[in-house]
């Protein structure tokens, strides 16, 4: 069975609405930055207190999240709530608005606090969103060591020294 179609700015409009505190981290925030690849996933870094636990997982819900499996990838239900989220250092999901990845310590940063202390405020899609910067982004990507992060680092790094200290705006396609 296929995946859901991936629909980011759906995705982010319901933790926001949920008001879940998060950085964007990962492919998709490197697209934002003006990365020419595709991702079809969200990578995000959830704010670990209960409270803001609780929101995220009432937005998993309200995205029918499941767990992710690469032999299941229409996902498997799992029951949770704010402690059973904060058990779980890494969560890899699948919802009906498409792929969603959790991590509380993204490879190379000390977590949320580290990366939402740089991150960049922008508006997507009428969305308020906290993204990690680029170099944060290459940062966590040059720590994981992972074939497909070493396969984009170059080009990022190449980014990232084109764009100098300019923040770059997301597309109108975004």
């Amino acid at each position: 069975m296929p995946e859901p179609e991936f629909q980011p700015e759906r995705m982010l409009q319901v933790l926001e609405e949920h008001g879940v505190r998060f950085v964007l981290i990962g492919g998709f925030a490197a697209v934002i930055h003006g990365s020419p690849y595709v991702t079809t996933d969200i990578d995000l870094v959830p704010e670990a207190s209960l409270e803001n636990l609780g929101r995220l997982s009432a937005a998993l819900r309200a995205m029918n999240a499941r767990v992710w499996t690469a032999s299941d990838p229409d996902g498997i239900p799992f029951g949770h709530d704010a402690a059973s989220m904060a058990d779980v250092r890494e969560w890899n999901l699948v919802t009906d608005l498409g792929r969603l990845d959790l991590t509380f310590e993204p490879d190379g940063t000390a977590g949320y606090r580290d990366l939402a202390r740089s991150s960049i405020r922008l508006e997507i899609s009428g969305t308020h969103v906290d993204v990690a910067t680029l170099a944060d982004i290459i940062r966590s990507k040059e720590a994981a060591g992972r074939d497909k992060d070493r396969l984009v680092l170059p080009v990022l790094r190449r980014l990232l020294g084109a764009l100098g200290n300019e923040v770059r705006q997301p597309s109108s396609e975004l």
